[in-house]
């Protein structure tokens, strides 16, 4: 298999679960977004808003609609810092906390059943493999930007 045959794979992958994930997110009331705040929740428990700004990877502002947002739909909401007066903390609902509950079971379940029928040995292989494509690609992004960056800064 070629670079370009493994690059189209990928891609379509890339589509299936994206879809995938938007149709059940809609499904669900949620968007990417939120879905990823309420992540971070999930796993790392309550946060402040710059917390969750950072974590995700926006502004303040950004993370203030969407707490908004998940707030009016009952799947996080604002409580009191416990030792900040200022500042508040975003926490899950219940209704939050069993959503990420069945899409992290889900996650999990999609997990094995994506590899199911492949041996130890292929699983390692594949996990090497797909792990040295992420790093590639990580790496050529960041070159790619440091050109563009590079280029800016002499025009």
């Amino acid at each position: 298999m070629s670079g370009t045959q493994i690059l189209d794979t990928l891609l379509a992958i890339s589509q299936l679960l994206e879809a995938d994930q938007t149709s059940e997110l809609e499904r669900r009331g949620l968007t990417t977004s939120r879905t990823h705040l309420l992540w971070v929740l999930h796993h790392g428990g309550p946060a402040t808003q710059i917390q969750l700004a950072e974590a995700i990877g926006v502004t303040p502002r950004n993370v203030t609609a969407l707490v908004d947002a998940l707030d009016a739909t009952g799947f996080a909401r604002r409580e009191p810092h416990p030792t900040d007066r200022r500042a508040v903390h975003v926490t899950l609902t219940e209704r939050g906390r069993s959503i990420m509950e069945t899409m992290d079971a889900e996650h999990t379940a999609l997990g094995g059943d994506l590899v199911a029928g492949l041996d130890d040995e292929e699983l390692q292989v594949t996990s090497r493999a797909l792990q040295h494509i992420l790093e590639r690609l990580q790496a050529l992004i960041a070159e790619h930007a440091a050109r563009q960056a590079e280029r800016s800064d002499l025009g």
